[in-house]
């Protein structure tokens, strides 16, 4: 089974590349991110039309989550996280689907550092740690997907000395996703790579894509259980490289049945 997570940068805007996206990979369940757009506007029946079921937890213009599936019904647990610093905002949203536990997250960019966007940033993060210990205590096979807006370490970052001010590479940020991951979540790419300088990130400008100046921001978080059945994980960058695209590009997992 695989499972992808993508930052879309606007579900309407860039649907050709996501539908295209779709038809080519073919993802059994897919978490997306950065919808900007309100709950009516989110494009069901072109998925539809590509036999994706989906949920989605929509806000007009800014953030947004989903979640896609082709194996079968999405049955939403929450919307949200518990305690949400700032419920305003979509950012969460967890679902059963094909006996796994699904939670599409889209954390908060958090800069400018200091300030109110970096504060709200950490007690998001606090917020998601709280429940993400509370998920791995049911022993369920539980996949946490979604831009972390976090690189974790200088593998992660390409010239990693230009981003110790930003809130992405912040010490308190990498802590809190370092703290995260010792719950007992596999980073599930890093896993299967532990020493190759991957991205799934490009900013628009400077080249950064033809110069492959990345970030590795977009993870797959995986309980206990489920790092026992990865079989592969990877990017699909050449998306990246496709016109009007997002400046990220999918992320994927592979599980054994």
């Amino acid at each position: 089974m695989r499972i992808a997570t993508y930052n879309v940068n606007g579900v309407n805007g860039r649907l050709p590349v996501l539908l295209r996206w779709l038809e080519e990979a073919r993802p059994e369940i897919v978490c997306l991110q950065e919808l900007k757009a309100p709950d009516e506007k989110f494009p069901a029946a072109a998925l539809e039309a590509l036999d994706y079921q989906a949920s989605w937890h929509g806000q007009k213009s800014w953030n947004g989550v989903a979640i896609l599936s082709r194996v079968g019904s999405i049955h939403v647990t929450r919307r949200g996280l518990p305690d949400d610093p700032d419920p305003s905002q979509s950012r969460y949203l967890e679902a059963a689907v094909n006996g796994l536990l699904i939670g599409a997250l889209y954390l908060p960019n958090g800069n400018p550092r200091p300030g109110p966007k970096f504060a709200y940033k950490l007690a998001w993060f606090e917020r998601l740690a709280a429940h993400a210990a509370d998920l791995l205590a049911t022993g369920l096979p539980i996949v946490l997907a979604g831009d972390f807006n976090v690189m974790p370490t200088d593998r992660d970052v390409y010239r990693p000395e230009r981003w110790q001010e930003d809130a992405l590479f912040a010490p308190e940020v990498r802590a809190a996703f370092a703290a995260l991951t010792a719950q007992g979540w596999t980073d599930a790419v890093r896993h299967c790579h532990p020493d190759a300088t991957i991205y799934t990130f490009w900013d628009y400008l400077r080249n950064a894509f033809g110069r492959d100046a990345g970030l590795r921001i977009d993870h797959l978080l995986l309980s206990r259980d489920l790092a026992g059945k990865l079989i592969g994980a990877g990017v699909d960058r050449h998306v990246r490289g496709w016109e009007k695209t997002s400046d990220h590009a999918p992320v994927w997992i592979d599980l054994a049945e």
